[in-house]
């Protein structure tokens, strides 16, 4: 049977591949090296296969403006005072048309390479997903791979007023662009924007700051954003076309779905028009977005057409708040409420590549301590689940790359390479005979539980039930520090029990005679349970009208299978 939920693995393969240990801080990519296409090899790939993986998501994919020099390829020099480090962020896309060069091996042959690993992903039995990014273009955007027919964007815009529904960017008329850096870097300025395009993030400035998304510029989709949002869509904006141009553009390169960046800041009106001409072609394509205003959750699904949202700012803030012992356990649970009938639609995370690493000093400090929001993360629901690079191994972030201080994220903007991927990796081998036994440890709990999650159908295509609200009132279960629920299928049944605690703990937990109904299970008899997890095979035994006395590990859980006999 083919696994209902999704486990997706995020990864930057500038950084994945990478094997060169120099590391010099704001280095270049001769310096400290970079991962290529063909890093992520067969080998590594049946090994994500193998671990439960079922999609990889590629960042950085897309041409980006960077400051390394690839003129001699027909590429234009970039502008380094304008690139967030000497790699360049992934999302200011200077091309939307091409693969990024720091990429191949031959440069000429870059989009060649892509097609091959694509091939790859496939061949290993996963699929591919890779970023688009619909609300900005890099500053010194400019495609040196235009389709035959297609139009550079703002090539026909009227740059003599702030805005024209038929334009693709936003003007400041008469004014021109001066970031406001420190004294020094200005000085060191080249670039000259006249009239000055609107930055990114809104930013109606000619003057925006370096905390500004300043090394972008603002896509235009018919919204007068400074005349009260005034929509102009009577006649179908440029931009609208170009965009959607460019989903199919990537469509056809084999895609399996597109990661949304920022979608919420991009008409709803867009999606409900562009994802339906590319699934009317593209049947199977997936849209997973990023939103962060819970208020859309709904329209973006229904409306826009989105097949999966992040679900950031309800599980992920509860679940990094619960295991930091900010808030109660059961606060888990109206998080889940929040988004009870959409759900499934909801990815889960406890790592991207814009969150601190759980290991990092900002979080946890220690990977290990967050197996308990992993496994709660993993299988609470029908929904997809992503882990980050590295996460498995408890990465932790804390490099000092250069443009990325010390923040306890993995830097997406520097030529780095990554200690704890780089001795998993041990040459291409990916045999992680460099890693430490508690690295190794880590990364067979990450792989036994997405196993478990696609081998046991109650957790792929169950029912959940929440137990909580019967165990609020007992004395012998900790809903400020324990969080339990049941998956059920076709006469399967799991309990899950997380424990956020640091230390060992012993609980009983109640099932209440309505959960044996809501599974078709008998309310009386006895039952075995017998952890999945720990694969000791003791199994417990205990009646249906009686708690289930387990002992749970610190910072961890487990998954019992119950069964009548």
């Amino acid at each position: 049977m083919k696994p209902r939920k999704k486990f997706i693995y995020q990864l930057l393969p500038r950084l994945l591949g990478n094997t060169k240990t120099t590391n010099i801080p704001n280095g270049t990519l001769e310096e400290n090296g970079c991962g290529k296409f063909n890093d992520i090899s067969d080998i590594f790939l049946n090994q994500l296969k193998e671990s439960g993986y079922t999609h990889v998501w590629l960042i950085g994919i897309l041409a980006h403006a960077s400051a390394t020099d690839y003129t001699r390829f027909g590429i234009p020099a970039e502008y380094p005072e304008i690139v967030k480090g000497n790699a360049g962020s992934p999302y200011a896309v200077r091309d939307v048309y091409d693969v990024d060069p720091d990429l191949a091996v031959n440069v000429a042959d870059r989009m060649g390479e892509f097609e091959a690993l694509v091939e790859g992903i496939h061949r290993a039995g996963l699929s591919v997903i890779i970023d688009f990014i619909p609300n900005h273009l890099a500053r010194n955007f400019r495609s040196v791979n235009l389709p035959e027919g297609a139009e550079e964007f703002g090539s026909n815009d009227d740059t003599s007023v702030a805005f024209s529904p038929q334009n693709n960017f936003y003007y400041l008329p008469g004014e021109e662009l001066e970031i406001q850096f420190p004294v020094r870097k200005k000085a060191e300025i080249t670039y000259r924007e006249r009239p000055a395009k609107v930055t990114g993030n809104d930013c109606f400035t000619s003057k925006p700051t370096q905390f500004d998304w300043y090394e972008t510029v603002k896509l235009n989709y018919g919204v007068d954003i400074q005349n009260g949002y005034t929509k102009h869509f009577s006649e179908i904006p440029d931009t609208w076309k170009k965009m959607r141009n460019v989903l199919v553009y990537w469509a056809k390169k084999r895609i399996d779905g597109f990661r949304v960046d920022m979608a919420e800041m991009v008409p709803l009106e867009f999606w409900q028009w562009a994802i339906p001409q590319v699934k009317q072609e593209f049947p199977d394509m997936i849209f997973l977005a990023e939103v962060y205003n819970p208020d859309a959750y709904r329209s973006f699904l229904s409306q826009g057409n989105f097949d999966y949202l992040y679900d950031k700012v309800g599980l992920y803030d509860v679940l990094r708040d619960v295991a930091c012992g900010y808030r109660p356990a059961s606060d888990i649970t109206f998080a889940l409420n929040g988004v009870g009938d959409i759900q499934h639609h909801m990815l889960n995370f406890i790592e991207n590549h814009d969150e601190q690493r759980v290991a990092s000093d900002f979080f946890l400090k220690d990977g290990k301590r967050g197996r308990a929001a992993m496994i709660v993360t993993a299988c609470v629901n029908l929904n997809p689940v992503m882990i980050y690079f590295g996460q498995e191994l408890g990465e932790r972030g804390m490099d000092e790359e250069g443009f990325s201080g010390r923040d306890g994220r993995t830097s997406i903007f520097d030529y780095w390479s990554v200690d704890t991927i780089r001795r998993w990796n041990n040459n291409g081998r990916w045999d992680g005979a460099l890693l430490t036994d508690e690295e190794r440890e880590l990364k067979g709990f990450y792989a036994d539980l997405l196993t478990l999650c696609n081998r046991e159908t109650a957790l792929s295509n169950g029912l959940f039930y929440d137990l909580m609200p019967a165990n609020y009132e007992n004395m012998a279960f900790d809903s400020t520090r324990q969080f339990a629920f049941l998956r059920g299928s076709a006469g399967e049944l799991i309990l899950v029990i997380a424990n956020f605690d640091d230390h060992e703990v012993e609980v009983e937990v109640n099932i209440p005679p309505h959960a044996y109904d809501f599974f078709g299970l008998p309310c009386s008899g006895s039952y075995n349970a017998m952890p999945l997890l720990a694969g000791n095979g003791s199994g417990i035994v205990f009646l249906a009208n009686d708690p289930v006395r387990v002992k749970v590990a610190a910072n961890s859980g487990e998954l019992y299978k119950i069964s009548s006999f």
